[in-house]
């Protein structure tokens, strides 16, 4: 029969091992309490700590979908800043070809009417020329008359009779009889007692190099500068110069020559034949447009400061000219004030 385990009583008094038992337990139960508190306490802590970063996340969303609207939006206005700036920037191309374009065809009307205008003047200096010739040619004229007029009143009327009071006749040889007054359309040798009429005055003796006049010769270097045969002007314009150096004709002379210089691309030859007239004919009409050529002249040798400067004296000189008009559209088209700042 198997042994009967004896329960202690519940009056009984708890043995040493039960206190030890039930002591073990009450610690093993407190390190579990005490073990488990810090770990609720820590998942508490994260699950907040994860609805913070999911808030975080979803409000870094928003602000990064905000941005990216805001970007859209930026990029549109920068795409329709660039149109219009394209656009703005075509206007401008065209209006600048427009002015361009109105300024090259105002210079060539300027420089049509500095033809015509120099046409004009070559004309009046032709014509000049032309009346001096005509008064010079009245004044032998009315020399000649007054001379005939003098030899009219000196001759003796018809039938008259002579100082001794007897009629001449053939046979007084002692006498020899007075010649009438030689008259227009009449030709005959005076006798060497009768006194001769007074010639007319004799034109002003030509140099003693025997140059054609100085009219003539200006007028032969015009017509063939006019004529497109400029070698041959050149040189006559040369001797205009040499024979009449003080003439105001070689004024005209010179400015020819700087003209023809210039149209052959010879600046340098150009500006010094226009300095001529500046310098030495100042009442020429000549002077405004050496002027203006000379400016262009020394521009064309890449010396853009002197012919600046001549464009400016241009204008303060001559400002209501023509050439002054040209002078300013030329400073305009180079971008240079008219008057220089201070």
């Amino acid at each position: 029969m198997p042994k009967m385990i004896k329960m202690p009583h519940p009056t009984a008094k708890p043995t040493l091992a039960s206190r030890t038992i039930r002591l073990a337990s009450v610690g093993l139960l407190g390190a579990v309490l005490l073990c488990s508190s810090p770990a609720f306490a820590v998942s508490k802590e994260m699950v907040q700590l994860q609805t913070q970063v999911q808030q975080l996340q979803d409000a870094v969303a928003r602000l990064q979908q905000s941005n990216d609207e805001r970007m859209g939006v930026m990029k549109d206005l920068v795409t329709q800043s660039a149109d219009a700036v394209n656009k703005m920037s075509i206007t401008m191309g065209t209006l600048q070809k427009q002015m361009q374009t109105q300024q090259d065809a105002q210079n060539g009307k300027l420089d049509q009417v500095s033809g015509q205008i120099q046409s004009m003047n070559d004309s009046l200096d032709e014509m000049k020329a032309r009346l001096t010739r005509l008064e010079k040619l009245m004044q032998d004229i009315q020399g000649q008359q007054q001379s005939m007029s003098a030899n009219m009143q000196n001759m003796p009327p018809s039938g008259a009779p002579s100082s001794t009071g007897a009629a001449p006749s053939a046979n007084t040889p002692d006498l020899p009889a007075t010649p009438p007054a030689s008259t227009p359309g009449k030709t005959g040798k005076p006798s060497a007692g009768t006194p001769l009429a007074s010639a007319p005055a004799a034109p002003p003796a030509a140099p003693a190099s025997t140059a054609p006049p100085v009219d003539d010769l200006y007028k032969t270097a015009l017509g063939d500068y006019m004529s497109a045969k400029y070698p041959l002007a050149a040189s006559e314009f040369g001797d205009v110069v040499k024979y009449y150096p003080d003439h105001p004709l070689s004024g005209n002379a010179y400015y020819y020559q700087g003209e023809i210089d210039y149209r052959a691309g010879h600046y340098a030859a150009a500006a010094k034949n226009y300095d001529k007239v500046l310098e030495q004919y100042p009442d020429s009409n000549k002077v405004p447009v050496s002027h203006l050529h000379k400016g262009q002249a020394l521009i064309a040798l890449k010396q853009n400061d002197a012919g600046v400067r001549e464009l400016r004296s241009l204008i303060q000189r001559f400002p209501n000219s023509p050439e002054a008009m040209q002078a300013r559209s030329k400073l305009s088209g180079m971008g240079i004030p008219v008057t220089p700042k201070r």
